[in-house]
């Protein structure tokens, strides 16, 4: 059995992991609620951008632009977004393993495959799995800014227009609600225009021209994409940590409650063996 002392101090270790996965839950409470404001903000301006492009596409040619020009899928760079942190239960590993299967069905099909990285947790279990990182980042998932997504998105087209990579895809986490996300896949070089619905194809008229304006609206969408893609990520990603704390503060309630339970019986059989002891001993003297 136990001891008292090492039981008593058990249960103090426990209520002080409680008391901080508490904090904790409260602090990505307040994060995302910030970045699930930030996320709906910029969700119809993100799509009303990529109807403009399908619009505009159609009434341009289809290859006068490198970013809307098909090329034979030879070798392919994938852009996974993930966590920079760990305590987000099963957040990091689904994504992972997801995007993983999604790069060895490119492999299989007899393609080069590059990973990117944007978060530093899935560094190593790329690396375990022998699968190439061109590129990581740390920081920008954690702190969704437009110019940093710019920063990314402007490395990425520099090396599709050197033909480092015929395809680029974006993985990450959407949004959903507090405790689910989406895995989402998104192709973003060569723009995939075809792919978007345009509700509104005769309303615009455009100046100075299709063409100028096309040109400069492309790689605004993909920088916004990725600038999305770091949004929705972090509010996926603190949704996920604060239902995690929250089974974390439940699991270590549950674990005191069982705790004191144990020390009160062990305190209790101890009284006991005292007392038996004293009675044992009173009657060897009568």
């Amino acid at each position: 059995m136990a001891n008292l002392r090492d039981i008593r101090r058990r249960i103090k270790s426990v209520r002080n992991t409680g008391q901080i996965t508490k904090a904790m839950k409260m602090v990505s409470a307040a994060k995302l609620r910030r970045a699930e404001e930030a996320m709906m903000r910029s969700r119809p301006y993100s799509t009303t951008l990529e109807q403009v492009i399908a619009s505009l596409t159609k009434r341009c040619e289809r290859g006068i632009h490198p970013l809307l020009s098909e090329k034979e899928e030879k070798v392919v760079k994938v852009v996974v977004v993930i966590a920079d942190r760990g305590l987000c239960g099963a957040f990091n590993t689904n994504l992972l393993r997801s995007a993983f299967k999604f790069v060895k069905t490119k492999q299989k099909e007899g393609k080069i495959v590059t990973v990117d990285l944007i978060g530093r947790k899935g560094r190593d279990f790329f690396k375990r799995r022998e699968i190439e990182i061109g590129k990581l980042w740390v920081g920008l998932s954690s702190n969704p800014q437009y110019e940093k997504a710019k920063e990314v998105a402007d490395y990425e087209i520099k090396l599709f227009g050197e033909n480092n990579f015929a395809s680029l895809y974006l993985v990450y986490n959407e949004f959903k609600t507090l405790v689910t996300q989406k895995i989402t896949y998104k192709r973003l070089i060569p723009v995939p225009v075809e792919e978007i619905e345009t509700p509104f194809e005769e309303r615009f008229i455009f100046e100075p021209s299709e063409d100028e304006i096309l040109d400069n609206l492309l790689e605004r969408q993909i920088s916004f994409t990725f600038y999305q893609a770091f949004l929705e990520s972090y509010a996926s990603e603190q949704g996920a940590r604060m239902a995690a704390m929250e089974n974390a503060t439940k699991s270590a309630k549950e674990m005191i409650d069982k705790l004191t339970l144990y020390a009160n019986r062990v305190r209790q059989a101890g009284i006991t063996k005292e007392l038996i002891e004293i009675v044992s001993g009173a009657q060897a003297l009568s």
